[in-house]
């Protein structure tokens, strides 16, 4: 395609508008990358230092690894490796203070688990780790079910129901894999 038939073709009349328009592309581009540096200098240097109670703190991880990985599902080349170390780093710290300090039925435990083992499904593609931790996640909380606060039972059962459909899930999907394998 000839750059005068793209240009008729787009609706720009004339080179000043490409120029404009190209300026305005990359004002935007500038403008995400101070968007992301401001969320997560917020997230690093106010929320998670600030935090005065466990649940927080691990919130306030798990945010800045479903952060990262939200950016690494549109990153390319080292910037995707560089938001992939990222969104695990803060997903490792949230799961020490979770194991540490979070009953396994906590709704935020829970749903720490669950966003954790999406990122290695989807983002690492580790099934089998993936599945390894959703596993795990979903059978300490079965076997101290009774334990669960009125509070957060609601919660609590439905990220359980997430995790288990995430296993029935990945696990079909490897026994088709392992099937397509076989033949």
């Amino acid at each position: 395609i000839k750059m005068s038939d793209w240009l008729a073709s787009s609706g720009v009349s004339n080179r000043d508008d490409l120029v404009y328009m190209a300026k305005l592309a990359e004002q935007a581009e500038r403008y995400d990358d101070m968007a992301a540096a401001m969320k997560s200098n917020l997230l690093d240097d106010f929320l998670i230092k600030q935090a005065s109670t466990p649940e927080s703190k691990v919130f306030y991880y798990k945010m800045k690894g479903d952060y990262y990985r939200y950016l690494a599902e549109v990153a390319t080349g080292d910037e995707r490796k560089d938001v992939i170390d990222q969104s695990e780093g803060a997903y490792k710290a949230a799961t020490e203070h979770a194991e540490s300090e979070l009953p396994t039925t906590h709704p935020i435990r829970l749903g720490l688990a669950l966003n954790y083992s999406v990122f290695f499904y989807e983002i690492k593609s580790e099934s089998d780790k993936a599945c390894q931790l959703a596993k795990k996640a979903f059978d300490n909380a079965i076997a101290d079910l009774d334990e669960i606060g009125e509070d957060s039972y609601k919660d609590s059962t439905l990220i359980m129901q997430l995790l288990r459909d995430n296993l029935t899930l990945w696990t079909s999907e490897q026994g088709g894999e392992d099937g397509e394998q076989d033949q």
